[in-house]
């Protein structure tokens, strides 16, 4: 099987009524203590003066950061409609056909901060945090989750290829170790202009949720990066090289 990870959005689209969130029906239901440990930490920080400061953010997210508050009561959203911004726009969940949106809900997993890790059926309401924000008295949210996604993803992957979509500060959170490496493929996006690569972030989000979709809709689970690379190249130009324990599969874009 194919397991593809992607980073949260800073946008989130939350609802006005419905159910809060269930702890107990989410996926990876081991990860609970931590979830609840870092989200009533969270609620505590942003309920204080210097919630701005710590989470990384303006006044205009005031209500954002309110919401953190009240985290046990919002309205619960499914994953798949929580998340908007480039990535999520450019995936499409919602457009999907029936067949590539079941391989989503098994294939899809969302790296964050707030959660630790998210299949696209779970319900949670909207939150402000970043993977890279200290909050007092637990640390860096990256070290934090360090312990708990090594034990949960570890088993979780099995014999899967990773497709990994996530920034670096998502990244910092679970790297795959030992055997698990050796499937492990980071995508990269460059810009190629003249024969000069460079290094694109909007783009690439946009890039790599394509990607996902790509997968998600060709029905085949590739068993070997190399597999992985030949199915991105039936549509972008795309380059595999072993990094380290891995790999990356970088995608090149010509202007």
């Amino acid at each position: 099987m194919t397991l593809i990870l992607l980073p949260p959005s800073e946008g989130k689209t939350g609802r006005t009524r419905g159910r809060s969130v269930d702890l107990d029906s989410l996926s990876f239901p081991e990860l609970n203590p931590t979830r609840e440990s870092v989200l009533d930490t969270l609620a505590k920080v942003s309920a204080t003066s210097d919630a701005f400061g710590v989470l990384g953010v303006g006044p205009s997210l005031a209500h954002e950061v309110e919401r953190n508050i009240n985290w046990r009561s919002e309205p619960a959203v499914p994953a798949s409609e929580l998340y908007s911004g480039v990535l999520y726009d450019a995936l499409g969940y919602s457009t999907l056909p029936p067949g590539s949106k079941r391989r989503a809900n098994s294939r899809l997993l969302v790296v964050s901060g707030a959660w630790g890790a998210l299949r696209m059926t779970d319900r949670v309401p909207p939150y402000r945090l970043s993977m890279g924000t200290t909050l007092p008295g637990l640390g860096q949210l990256a070290s934090v989750w360090r312990g708990p996604l090594r034990t949960t993803l570890d088993a979780a992957v099995g014999k899967s290829v990773i497709v990994d979509c996530r920034s670096s500060t998502y990244a910092a959170a679970w790297r795959p170790s030992g055997e698990l490496a050796a499937k492990w493929v980071a995508v990269s996006v460059v810009r190629e202009r003249a024969g000069v690569r460079s290094v694109v972030s909007h783009n690439a989000k946009h890039t790599r949720g394509l990607v996902a979709r790509h997968l998600l809709e060709s029905g085949k689970d590739p068993g070997t990066p190399k597999a992985l690379h030949k199915l991105v190249a039936e549509r972008w130009h795309a380059e595999l090289d072993r990094t380290g324990a891995g790999w990356t599969l970088t995608v090149v874009e010509h202007d």
